[in-house]
């Protein structure tokens, strides 16, 4: 399975001939390496509204024709505001089968809205974080949050092979916490810190969060690159 990280918090996978990205924060986002015009999904994959998450969505979902599958407030904001009726509506806890594999939603402790045309803030959903089971492989991607004690028992649930994970701190857990979410909850073979140096808020340094993390391997990926398996 092909598994990378372009920035911030955006994923991309191929999984069962179908390709998939997860908040393509692509435009106005300086450590991306995509080009919207290139980028070709069957899927995308929402933790949230806000505009560094939701990003490119719109487009690309309307020249891919792809699914979008996040909450259900996101599902009526595409379909009534947007126009785009190829959506999967979903909420925390529960968990659907699509052709990649599957998608559980779980919490996660943030907030979510996107700013609209008029600069009014439009309320899109709780913010959740991802369960993805692809090809026999469990990828946790926690989405915006701070540190919460059911991480343990979401990776008790589901243990982890893969784990991203944000650390740029101001407005997600810094390093500190991260890494005490990984050694004492989540626990997972490979650790991807994301969310880190887009912005000034939240410039990190990720050899920081490496030296933290006790609990098995972190790789610390430039955007393009690939999780590499064991």
């Amino acid at each position: 399975m092909k598994l990378s990280f372009h920035g911030q918090s955006t994923i991309y996978f191929e999984a069962n001939n179908k390709k998939v990205i997860v908040d393509p924060f692509i435009t106005g986002n300086e450590l991306s390496d995509l080009n919207v015009e290139d980028v070709e999904v069957d899927y995308i994959i929402l933790t949230h509204g806000h505009g560094d998450h939701f990003g490119d969505t719109i487009e690309l979902a309307k020249k891919n024709n792809a699914m979008v599958i996040g909450s259900a407030e996101v599902g009526d904001y595409l379909t009534t505001n947007k126009g785009h009726e190829n959506v999967r509506p979903m909420n925390i806890g529960g968990k659907a089968e699509f052709e990649f594999g599957t998608v559980k939603f779980v919490q996660a402790f943030h907030s979510s809205s996107l700013t609209d045309d008029n600069g009014i803030p439009v309320y899109l959903g709780m913010p959740m974080g991802l369960i993805l089971e692809v090809e026999g492989r469990t990828i946790y991607h926690t989405g915006d949050t701070g540190l919460f004690s059911d991480m343990k028992l979401i990776a008790d649930r589901h243990p982890v092979d893969v784990c991203f994970i944000p650390i740029g701190d101001n407005f997600t857990m810094g390093i500190e916490d991260a890494s005490y979410a990984i050694n004492e909850f989540i626990k997972p073979q490979i650790t991807v810190p994301i969310h880190y140096d887009t912005f000034p808020y939240i410039e990190q340094d990720p050899e920081d969060f490496k030296s933290a993390v006790k609990k098995g391997e972190v790789q610390i990926l430039k955007p393009g690159e690939e999780v590499t398996f064991n």
